[in-house]
């Protein structure tokens, strides 16, 4: 597919286990490549949703009765599924990277590979981009960001150079960006360095950790006991979230252990972690960090 090649394809949609009549959600929909697989498995009485914010997917919506394409966050995934009558689902698909297309179209700024306006917005609505992130953002706020969501040990420094440089001139394209950050990078990891980098920016700009834990929430009440969940992450920090969700329900600490000693969690796992073939990252580099986990509503 031209818009994005959709990662771990027939396993992500093995994982939902999918019922003919029943009622499922991509909660992703991006290129539709998963809601197609998941639309060949339905039967006519089943019914799919798509939700997707960037409105350059709205371009691959499926023409099928079974389906309706929400054009909004999944962060709002229960609010809009209830909009069209539906309280809970068999179950519920996520792919939580960024699309191709998004990588591919340089004016959306997501790459280092392209000089653009500084932007990363998913949603183009949003009033954060990341230029307000690199020109607004105190010096501290900048540190913690690469701490926290790019495990940057120069994170003070690279901060420092951002807030020295924005003082004679925003610094308004990637191309600047990289120019500014590339001396003070480790020689040969440039490039690596940057991805990560844009990683962090990235993930401020569309809150995806809050947004992730929102949704993780909501599937508690949104899938019904029996349905699945089948969800894939490209970095570290949402896989530790997704994997923690499914184990305990929570996202920190433990959960509360009744008199004998058991718990009480939501969702029960459904086989191990699932990575792509080599044969599939050869065909798509990007789903080399793809880690997929299932889980069933218990």
């Amino acid at each position: 597919m031209e818009y994005h090649n959709p990662v771990l394809l027939k396993e992500s949609v093995d994982g939902l286990n999918i019922k003919e009549d029943g009622v499922y959600v991509d909660v992703t929909f991006g290129g539709g490549g998963h809601s197609r697989e998941i639309l060949k498995r339905l039967g006519p009485g089943g019914k799919l949703f798509g939700f997707d914010q960037d409105k350059d997917a709205l371009q691959n919506k499926i023409d099928d009765p079974r389906f309706t394409l929400i054009s909004e966050n999944f962060r709002f995934v229960k609010r809009f599924l209830r909009f069209y009558g539906i309280k809970q689902v068999d179950g519920i698909l996520g792919d939580f990277g960024v699309s191709s297309h998004q990588f591919n179209e340089a004016e959306r700024g997501f790459s280092t590979r392209f000089d653009a306006k500084l932007d990363m917005r998913m949603n183009q609505d949003s009033k954060l981009s990341a230029f307000e992130v690199i020109n607004q953002y105190s010096e501290a706020q900048l540190r913690q960001l690469f701490y926290q969501y790019a495990d940057l040990k120069n994170a003070p420094k690279l901060a420092k150079i951002i807030v020295e440089a924005r003082e004679q001139k925003a610094i308004e394209s990637s191309e600047q960006l990289n120019e500014l950050l590339k001396p003070h990078l480790f020689k040969g990891k440039e490039n690596k360095i940057l991805a990560q980098i844009y990683q962090a920016i990235r993930i401020e700009v569309n809150q995806e950790i809050e947004v992730l834990k929102e949704f993780l929430k909501q599937t508690e009440e949104l899938v019904v006991k029996g349905g699945r969940i089948s969800l894939i992450s490209y970095h570290s920090l949402e896989d530790r979230l997704v994997k923690r969700f499914i184990r305990s329900g929570l996202f920190e600490g433990e959960p509360e252990k009744d008199f004998y000693g058991n718990i009480s969690v939501p969702f029960k796992k459904v086989g191990g972690l699932i990575i792509p073939s080599k044969e599939e990252i050869e065909r798509n580099s990007r789903a080399r960090s793809a880690k997929l986990r299932v889980a069933k509503r218990i």
